[in-house]
């Protein structure tokens, strides 16, 4: 049985972008995003070009700005900042959904704080809905105009994973479906961070063997912390583990290794979240993960040494000095 009115929470350039496979299937799509001149500027225009430039947007895709208008969703998509994801979906759990609707997270974080996932908090807003998360090695830029995109849906419901991966299902577009939530988040999440690593390196020049060696020990990282925090290790080896590692740490279109690279080029973290109209989930990722693996007793010197270079207590080449400085052992 297909979705039969879906709704998109989040109007960046991925919440923008998940529609267009939607919208290829022919389900009926509502965007929501918060800031009501934006909407207006894109229903007007067709395109999200503060977001997803010299994009089309199809025509059936519909666009509000109220919250109200996904009451009627039997399938709901939240694509917001991890920051923004609890206040979001609070907001969201006072519109009338059907306790029916399925609720899709599509956003890679993990709350400060709390060490949550974004299905955990979901779950905390919508106690009787299903819910699933997507994550994956996916550029918006490239979903948009429809370049091969293979990602994972992570759902405990195996009927419910099933209508998903079918909603999706395009010739652009596949999604594998798994049950193992908890390590598709994480992958998609705590890739970021040496996503920031990776861009340091270019920023510093230091080559490709750097990075290739630097890529590598954080898969490591990644599965090491990965698991201890509930994921499956060969969860890691996948889609949301290395396929999202690869392409955020090797693609021009990475804002998380966009950021590395300035900072490795000695620019203050400040000047550059304030230069950026999108935000690098890395950033406030680090801090959780950090935090996540001292609770653990989890070793996880990639994730220390870039926490240490956004607090502003050591410098890039240091960073990577300390890295490289490290008591040698066996693989």
């Amino acid at each position: 049985m297909s979705f039969q009115n879906v709704g998109i929470v989040g109007a960046g350039s991925w919440g923008t972008a998940l529609a267009v496979p939607l919208l290829a299937n022919h389900l009926p799509v509502t965007l929501w995003g918060h800031d009501a001149e934006h909407i207006d500027r894109v229903a007007a225009a067709r395109e999200n070009a503060a977001y997803l430039p010299d994009v089309a947007l199809p025509a059936e895709l519909r666009l509000t700005h109220e919250l109200d208008d996904l009451r009627g969703c039997d399938l709901v998509l939240l694509v917001t900042p991890s920051k923004a994801i609890r206040e979001v979906a609070s907001r969201l759990s006072t519109v009338g959904l059907s306790e029916e609707t399925a609720l899709l997270s599509c956003t890679k974080g993990v709350e400060r704080g709390s060490g949550l996932r974004m299905s955990q908090i979901i779950a905390e807003c919508f106690p009787r809905n299903p819910v699933g998360v997507l994550s994956g090695p996916s550029h918006a830029e490239e979903v948009a105009r429809r370049m091969p995109t293979a990602l994972v849906l992570g759902c405990s419901d195996t009927p419910l994973a099933k209508r998903l991966q079918r909603a999706f299902a395009t010739p652009f577009f596949r999604a594998y479906t798994s049950d193992d939530v908890a390590g598709i988040e994480l992958g998609g999440a705590l890739k970021n961070i040496f996503a920031l690593a990776a861009g340091v390196s270019d920023g510093l020049g230091l080559g490709d063997n750097s990075k290739a060696a630097l890529v590598t020990r954080a898969l490591t990282e990644l599965s090491r912390l990965g698991t201890a925090l509930g994921g499956r290790r060969e969860t890691f080896q996948g889609l949301s583990g290395l396929g999202d590692l690869m392409v955020t740490c090797f693609s021009k279109h990475s804002r998380n290794r966009a950021v590395g690279e300035r900072l490795g080029r000695g620019e203050r973290l400040a000047d550059i979240v304030a230069s950026m109209n999108m935000v690098a989930e890395g950033v406030p990722t680090t801090y959780s993960a950090h935090e996540a693996a001292q609770r653990h007793g989890i070793e996880t010197p990639i994730v220390t040494q870039i926490r240490a270079l956004l607090d502003g207590t050591i410098s890039p080449r240091a960073a990577m000095a300390n890295l490289m400085g490290r008591e040698t052992g066996a693989e």
